[in-house]
């Protein structure tokens, strides 16, 4: 249901009359209700009071009609609904319908179209793409449905009835969209699915929407913890970190003069289960509870280990900027002088502040704690970091882990290889499950291997 700007001013034009019609209509009937039962006892003041009362009301119906203007409800670029009331629409529909489903159709290349053709390009790709979603439901004998820009290349569609009922719909549309073109830019588009049986929250929806998106585009078959009610699951989260309830596990990292060991954490709820990284950690960001986690999971490795040896932590890059972690670690790790720890660190989002990031990374060093940096070779973050951090290790993105991929891309992995030994950093893969995989590691030269050829993953601790 697209809304042209024709109909959308009508719509302005007409919700600020039924809202001021009435008052006007109220106003008239009073005043004439007057004038007919009291006009011989009326005062002067009276017709006065009438005439000021008529014209502010007829300025309250100019004003609500000017005002209705300023509501925004389709998008400028999409002509589609606009985020806000198209959210405020489907948790009006979501509540009053017993069977709801959603869709999301995403422009999943809108970002190299921005970059290649330009902005006016990339907004003349999102116009035709709603337009195509719309025309393409409506061949479909489906009608009345309202469609929205979401975010970026994002576009909800909201249906009636189960998700059932549309999946086949939705698959055909993505395999109709292969050969998709604007012009002469082509066009990848996805799509996800999911209905009120999930939650009736619109936020869990979205949520479920992008993980079902994302999983799709990495062809991976979402967990069942994704059956899992979302209240349920946070409460799950959280009393998992507030009780220390947890499972870690290791795997050796083996270089030609030294080993550690790097360790896996999953959550364990109340029922026993256990929660994956891959479901707690966007619940960790929602509620702001990083550094109360990696604290936690911090104290229990050096408890664990003692005073010695050397374990390596994924944290998170805000955690390793918070005073209060860093006060707790340089506290816990004073008197253990034959413990190291490695930090590992991974974001998306470039910190442009790498002189804070240095001397937080200097005061570390002489606690026997280094840093590494995740995912080298796959964003962008990873490389600057490499090129302007003091950084002990980088590790390669998985990407390289296989044998074809690392053979086809010998060259990167050698130039960013020399570029780390040339600033004295070690550099690691993991990952490496075959035997070619193990042999092209060694000749590249790389200091570090870790995958299931050479060690396999050990239960570390549980509680």
């Amino acid at each position: 249901m697209l809304l042209p700007q024709t109909k959308e001013r009508e719509y302005r034009f007409k919700l600020a009359l039924r809202m001021g019609l009435p008052i006007f209509a109220l106003i008239v009937a009073f005043i004439s209700h007057t004038l007919i039962t009291n006009y011989t006892t009326l005062e002067p003041s009276f017709y006065i009071e009438a005439i000021f009362l008529l014209v502010f009301t007829v300025y309250f119906i100019f004003y609500l009609i000017y005002n209705g203007f300023n509501v925004k409800i389709t998008d400028d670029v999409t002509k589609t609904f606009a985020r806000e009331y198209l959210f405020k629409y489907l948790k009006s529909e979501i509540k009053k319908k017993k069977h709801y489903t959603l869709i999301l159709i995403s422009i999943d290349n809108l970002g190299d179209i921005n970059n290649l053709y330009g902005i006016k390009n990339g907004d003349k790709v999102l116009k035709k793409v709603a337009r195509w979603i719309a025309d393409y439901l409506k061949n479909e004998g489906i009608e009345g449905f309202p469609i929205g820009h979401f975010r970026g290349g994002d576009f909800l569609v909201g249906l009636d009835g189960n998700k059932e009922d549309y999946k086949t719909v939705l698959d055909l549309m993505c395999l109709k969209s292969v050969e998709f073109k604007v012009g002469d830019i082509e066009v990848k588009i996805s799509g996800g699915i999911t209905d009120i049986n999930y939650s009736k929250n619109l936020d869990y929806l979205l949520e479920n929407l992008l993980e079902i998106q994302e999983g799709n585009r990495l062809s991976k078959e979402n967990t069942k913890e994704d059956n899992i009610d979302p209240n349920e699951l946070e409460s799950m989260v959280i009393g998992a970190i507030k009780n220390s309830k947890l499972l870690i596990s290791s795997q050796d990292v083996i270089g030609k003069n030294e080993r550690f060991k790097e360790c896996f954490v999953k959550l364990k709820a109340n029922n026993g289960k256990y929660i994956f990284p891959k479901t707690f950690i966007k619940i960790i960001n929602k509620f702001g509870l990083g550094v109360e986690y990696d604290l936690m999971v911090f104290e229990h490795i050096v408890s664990l280990c003692g005073n010695e040896g050397k374990v390596a932590i994924n944290i998170f890059p805000t955690t390793l900027r918070n005073e209060k972690f860093l006060s707790k670690v340089k506290e816990l790790m004073k008197d253990k002088k034959n413990l190291g720890i490695i930090f590992v660190l991974y974001e998306m989002e470039y910190f442009s502040h790498t002189n804070r990031y240095n001397t937080i990374i200097h005061s570390l060093k002489e606690y026997n704690i280094s840093v590494g940096i995740d995912r080298i070779g796959s964003i962008h973050t990873s490389f600057l970091y490499l090129r302007e951090l003091d950084i002990d290790f980088i590790r390669f993105d998985t990407y390289y882990s296989r044998y074809e991929k690392m053979e086809k891309s010998k060259n990167i992995l050698d130039g960013f290889n020399k570029m780390a030994h040339d600033k004295n950093i070690k550099t690691w893969i993991k990952n490496i499950e075959e035997k070619d995989g193990y042999n092209l590691v060694n000749e590249l030269g790389i200091d570090f291997i870790q995958g299931r050829y050479i060690s396999e993953i050990d239960k570390f601790y549980e509680k």
